[in-house]
């Protein structure tokens, strides 16, 4: 086989491994992503307890990333103290290092298994449920697929007579081995993708005993600066979290590769083999970080709050950076893609607005308070900008599909930002009705009306998705989800109904709050379904009425 070929199929078994992970991992957000980030928000109490949540989140998603993401939305909506958010990151990097040595058993025979029951679930049911559960179990087949193909594709490059001079270099130059190692985890965003990659070059002894740490303290620090650099134009409680794990990972694999410096320590302390040495010197380092750096967490989040301190006493807005080139006007595609960008701007703001509105009910906060009236400000601004930019576009530079998405665009716009309007003018003073009544929802009610609440973030993280995918399969589920939301609000009213005629007290205090409540969420799940609308139209797969024809009567 030809060196180009070796290489192709190579890359090929790279990709794979890459789709199949964050296929893996939108399956899972898909499919949980609410109850996990609700789960998560609850389980960071100390940094103990955030530190193992992060663990088990970062095993649930396979990225560490993921879960920098999270935590920082949390922190910017001041859900989660930044000290606790940076814990929660050191035990997210352990989970993420533990899902490589999960991988590195040998599960080849699970392959076909995995394909077979992730097909069969995906096709067999119309329920999102089991389509996600499908997608995972294909996912992971997939995934372990491509660890083999990885090995097999690698294997002839053991004859190479250019790889062993360029190794056994860089096995001497450990600062440039572990620069281009941080480059490799930045270019795949996945540390465990970049691991399982050098592990099985490992197999193949493709690399020097010398080369294995240095590899390994670079993939960390990459991994490490990976959300840093994703959120390095949000809000300043945004970036403290992602900053401090740079700053207690970042400088632990420094000081890690100064000490092998001094010491070379050989990776067969850790293993015998070297793509298992690979993955323990990895999983061994991320222990480290977690074990040491805890400690620390308080004070390298305080140090960065007051670092970030003056940046954060400025409006909101100032430092943020607009999608909206006016110089792009002339091109309506390029436009179109700068409106875009803005309007998941817009879709980021309303998930934590959506998100955090339930704490207040549950636990007032005026701090709360007034982060989701300042978002809903910020909504605005945005959605102000969005329309006139739009309206500059030149109506002659459009062709029929450019203005069809312009108007759908727009339209899109309109209902997002509908919907924070009725978070922070109609719950926000529901919210604060019932801190001043001083009366609470019955334990039944609150457990219906967070039902629906999670049902309506799933749809809310649907609808902002296809704003991107633009998934026909998506937008009919997503309009399928209107029904079951209809259905709880119609159960809902009954069963408080018959807490009434039972005298429950609790019912009786909050009726008003609780009817209200859940007809705010249906409205606002309404309008989050109606951005799948101007889609399933395009393709012939929406009904004009539903209203019954006379002769169906």
């Amino acid at each position: 086989m030809s060196g180009i070929a070796v290489f192709i199929h190579l890359a090929g078994a790279v990709a794979l491994l890459l789709w199949a992970t964050r296929m893996v991992r939108t399956g899972i957000e898909r499919a949980y992503g609410g109850v996990l980030k609700d789960k998560l928000r609850h389980a960071v109490g100390n940094r103990f307890s955030a530190a193992f949540a992060g663990f088990l989140f970062a095993v649930a998603l396979q990225s560490a990333t993921a879960v920098a993401l999270i935590v920082s939305s949390f922190s910017a909506a001041g859900y989660v103290l930044p000290a606790i958010g940076v814990a929660t990151l050191l035990g997210a990097d352990f989970g993420s290092a533990f899902v490589v040595r999960i991988l590195r058993y040998d599960l080849s025979l699970l392959v076909p298994v995995l394909l077979l029951a992730g097909t069969v679930a995906f096709r067999t049911s119309e329920a999102r449920g089991w389509r996600q559960i499908g997608r995972i179990l294909f996912g992971l087949g997939l995934l372990l697929l491509s660890l083999r193909l990885i090995g097999e594709a690698s294997e002839p490059l053991r004859e190479s007579r250019i790889l062993p001079v360029l190794f056994n270099y860089l096995a001497s130059d450990w600062i440039s081995a572990f620069a281009l190692a941080a480059l490799l985890a930045w270019a795949f965003h996945s540390s465990v993708a970049a691991v399982l990659l050098v592990a099985s070059l490992a197999d193949q002894h493709l690399l020097p005993d010398a080369l294995i740490i240095p590899l390994v303290l670079g993939i960390n620090f990459g991994a490490a600066i990976i959300a840093a650099l994703l959120t390095k134009n949000a809000a300043p409680n945004a970036r403290i979290v992602p900053l401090g794990n740079v700053v207690i990972r970042g400088m632990m694999t420094l000081i890690a590769l100064a000490a092998q410096f001094v010491f070379a320590i050989s990776p067969t302390v850790f293993a015998a083999l070297p793509g298992d040495a690979v993955v323990m010197v990895h999983l061994a380092m991320n222990g480290a970080v977690l074990v040491l750096g805890l400690p620390f967490a308080g004070l390298v989040a305080g140090l960065l709050e007051r670092m970030l301190a003056r940046s954060e006493e400025r409006p909101a807005n100032d430092d943020r950076l607009s999608a909206l080139n006016v110089l792009d006007l002339g091109n309506p595609q390029q436009a179109i893609s700068n409106a875009t960008r803005e309007v998941l701007a817009v879709c980021d703001k309303t998930e934590v607005m959506l998100d955090g509105i339930f704490d207040l009910f549950e636990h007032w906060d005026p701090k709360k308070m007034e982060r989701i009236e300042t978002l809903d400000d910020q909504i605005d601004t945005i959605h102000r900008d969005i329309k006139f930019y739009l309206a500059r576009i030149s109506a002659t530079a459009l062709d029929q599909t450019s203005a069809a998405q312009c108007q759908n665009l727009l339209g899109a716009t309109i209902k997002i930002e509908q919907a924070a309007d009725i978070i922070s003018q109609n719950m926000l003073t529901r919210a604060r009705k019932k801190k001043e009544r001083n009366v609470a929802f019955s334990a039944e009610g609150w457990a219906e009306l967070c039902a629906m609440h999670n049902e309506v973030v799933k749809n809310a993280h649907l609808a902002f998705n296809l704003l991107v995918t633009r998934d026909l399969e998506h937008a009919r589920q997503l309009v399928a989800r209107k029904e079951a939301i209809r259905n709880l609000v119609k159960t809902s009213e009954e069963s408080h109904l018959q807490r009434l005629r039972q005298g429950n007290a609790a019912s009786f205090e909050s009726s008003s709050l609780h009817i209200d409540t859940m007809r705010d969420l249906k409205e606002i799940n309404s309008l989050f379904v109606s951005i799948a609308y101007p889609l399933l139209e395009g393709e012939g797969m929406l009904r004009r009425s539903r209203l019954m024809q006379p002769a169906e009567l």
